[in-house]
């Protein structure tokens, strides 16, 4: 009688431990959710890339300045498109001279062209800026 006293205190003693264990979870799993947060601090660092394509950024506006002071009247009309010498001058006859076209006064110039060939001074007027 004395083993099965001995044999049951020891089950209750290892009942008890593993009930404390258990206890003690719950109560780690209960502090974990009641929805107490610690304070959350971060500090926010440029990463290497947006350090790249700062740097690329800076670069690229350096560059569009020095071509702005680089682009002279001169380097512009180089890349200016002219109109044939033949549009020039039927138009120097209907009193359209150099500089922007109004387009009325064009399309009385034009009336007695046919199509293809008042859409091709029209086109040629396009190119060369001389009408919008």
């Amino acid at each position: 009688m004395e083993n099965e006293k001995r044999e049951v205190a020891e089950r209750l003693e290892a009942a008890t431990t593993l009930l404390e264990r258990t206890l003690s979870w719950l109560e780690e799993r209960q502090s974990a959710l009641s929805g107490e947060v610690e304070k959350i601090s971060a500090t926010v660092e440029q990463s290497r890339r947006e350090e790249e394509l700062a740097e690329k950024l800076a670069m690229a506006e350096r560059e569009l300045a020095e071509l702005k002071a680089a682009a002279t009247p001169s380097v512009l009309n180089a890349l200016r498109k002219t109109v044939p010498a033949a549009t020039s001058e039927m138009l120097a006859k209907h009193g359209i001279g150099d500089g922007p076209v109004d387009v009325r006064t064009l399309d009385a110039a034009l009336a007695g062209l046919s199509l293809e060939q008042r859409i091709a001074v029209k086109s040629q007027l396009l190119r060369a800026g001389a009408i919008g």
